[in-house]
C-alpha cells in the first residue's frame, strides 16, 4: 500500500512540473505581448540566455528584445513537447517551440522558426524560473508576405479583436475585470504562478 510520504512526493513532482510549464507559457506571453513583467517573471535575476545573436544575461536579452519588439511587427510563440527532468531544486527542461515573426523594419517578410529551449530551471524559495537558457534552432523559413504590411483592420477584416501589446490585448482586459470584481488569483493570494504553492 502506498504511504503518505510517496504520495506527497509524487504530488510535489506534479506541482513542480506544472509550475515549470506555467513559467514557459509566461515567457511566450511576455514576448508576444511585450509584457515586461511576464517576461522577467520567467527568469531569475542572475539568469543567462544564449539566444540567437545574444549571448549574455537574461536581463540584457529582455532589454534589447523589448526595445526592438515595441517598434511594431507581429509575432506568435508557442511551446510544445515539454520534457522535464527534475533533479531536486534544479531541472533540465527541453521545450520545442514554433515562432512566426515579422518586424517593424520588414513588415512584409515572415520568418518561421522551429527549435528548442534547453533550460536549466532552479527552484528558489519555492519558485521555479529559468537560470540559464540555450535556444537551439532546428528549422527556419523566410517568406515574402506583402499582405502583412497592411493595417489590422484590412488584414483581419471581420476577425476581431486582434492581438495587441500589453496592456491593450483582450487578455489584460479580462484580468482587469476579474481584479475589479475582487476575484483573486494565485498572485494576489501570495502564491506565485512561478512557484509550487509558495511565495516567489
Amino acid at each position: 500500500m502506498t504511504g503518505p510520504a510517496p504520495l506527497a512526493a509524487a504530488l510535489q513532482g506534479l506541482l513542480d512540473r506544472e509550475a515549470i510549464r506555467d513559467c514557459l507559457y509566461r515567457y511566450c506571453r511576455g514576448i508576444d505581448r511585450c509584457d515586461e513583467e511576464a517576461l522577467r517573471s520567467a527568469y531569475w535575476e542572475d539568469a543567462t540566455d544564449c539566444h540567437g545573436a545574444w549571448h549574455g544575461s537574461a536581463d540584457g536579452f529582455i532589454a534589447q528584445a523589448l526595445a526592438r519588439l515595441r517598434q511594431g511587427g507581429r509575432r506568435v510563440h508557442q511551446v510544445t513537447n515539454v520534457l522535464i527532468d527534475l533533479r531536486g531544486d534544479a531541472a533540465a527542461v527541453e521545450s520545442s517551440f514554433f515562432a512566426l515573426q515579422s518586424t517593424a523594419a520588414t513588415p512584409d517578410r515572415e520568418t518561421f522558426l522551429c527549435g528548442r529551449y534547453v533550460d536549466r530551471f532552479e527552484r528558489r524559495s519555492g519558485a521555479w524560473r529559468v537560470a540559464s537558457r540555450t535556444v537551439v534552432y532546428d528549422w527556419v523559413e523566410e517568406r515574402s508576405r506583402p499582405e502583412l504590411a497592411q493595417g489590422d483592420e484590412r488584414l483581419f477584416g471581420h476577425r476581431q479583436p486582434v492581438g495587441a501589446p500589453a496592456p491593450h490585448d483582450p487578455v489584460y482586459v479580462l484580468l482587469g475585470r476579474l481584479a475589479a470584481a475582487g476575484v483573486s488569483g494565485a498572485k494576489d493570494r501570495g502564491l506565485s504562478s512561478a512557484g509550487s504553492g509558495s511565495a516567489a
